[in-house]
């Protein structure tokens, strides 16, 4: 119950870097502060929305990394998104900031390829290097002067028919529906796996799962547990039924219990 540092600060304090920590962003000690660095670049990455004070101070304005291809997929969950509405691909982009969200003009940009059984917890980690690697490029172009910006709106004006958006994920963006079919419980069960997971109820109780695969037809029954929509032998697999196609889960937390592979879980679990 400690609060603990971020990985940043804690590399920044060990190598004797500046830290400004401020609790308001418009207060006058920290804009004071910020000023004297005299910085001609600033770079924002999985931070809070900044004041226009903040992001127009350098003479080189302010760039941030977004974990998407923009404008495709402005705002608080890009990755999420993307692997919840099944993407092939997804990128990362760098870009100015301007006053509103993630429509600022685009720097420079890569492309991800998204794998069908992969997690946006595993997405995140691919594009942390490659955004890293991204964000040094795009600041040496910008020093040597060989960066063209690229206006959002044209873009926008391109692709209005089939903009997707990435709002903040809340809980009821979580519960599955299983009157969807397999493949878009999958992605979303993967989609928001580690976290927060997509859930569903088992007996009462709350069943987070956080991977899963799609199969069209349910392992041999013979003998097998059923309710409503689920099919188990109670020992090595659970099957939830959707509108076309089965959901087996492989990785599953109940409510009060730590995450656990579905063979740990079924040997554990007494069902009513």
């Amino acid at each position: 119950m400690q609060l603990q540092q971020s990985d940043v600060k804690k590399y920044a304090v060990e190598n004797g870097l500046h830290v400004l920590q401020p609790e308001k962003l418009k207060s006058p000690e920290f804009l004071e502060e910020l000023r004297a660095l005299k910085a001609d670049l600033q770079i924002v990455v999985a931070f809070r929305m900044l004041p226009e004070v903040v992001w127009n101070m350098p003479p080189m304005g302010t760039i941030n990394l977004h974990g998407s291809l923009l404008p495709q997929y402005r705002g608080a969950a890009p990755i999420n998104w993307a692997v919840i509405n099944g993407e092939k691909e997804t990128g990362v982009t760098t870009f100015k900031l301007l006053h509103q969200i993630d429509t600022g003009n685009i720097l420079m940009q890569d492309k991800i390829v998204i794998d069908e059984n992969e997690t946006a917890g595993e997405l995140h980690d691919v594009m942390k290097e490659t955004g890293a690697a991204l964000l040094l490029k795009t600041v040496e172009g910008l020093v040597n002067g060989t960066l063209k910006e690229i206006p959002q709106e044209a873009l926008t004006m391109e692709a209005a028919a089939g903009l997707k958006h990435a709002p903040k994920i809340f809980t009821e963006t979580c519960k599955i529906d299983f009157s969807k079919t397999a493949g878009e419980v999958h992605n979303l069960i993967r989609g928001l796996s580690p976290y927060p997971a997509a859930f569903t109820f088992l007996d009462g109780k709350k069943l987070k799962i956080y991977k899963s695969e799609k199969i069209e037809h349910p392992a041999d029954t013979t003998g097998a547990y059923h309710q409503e929509n689920i099919i188990t032998d109670q020992k090595t697999y659970l099957h939830f039924h959707c509108s076309i196609g089965f959901i087996a889960v492989t990785e599953v937390q109940l409510e009060g219990k730590k995450k656990m592979t579905i063979g740990d879980f079924l040997r554990g679990y007494r069902w009513n």
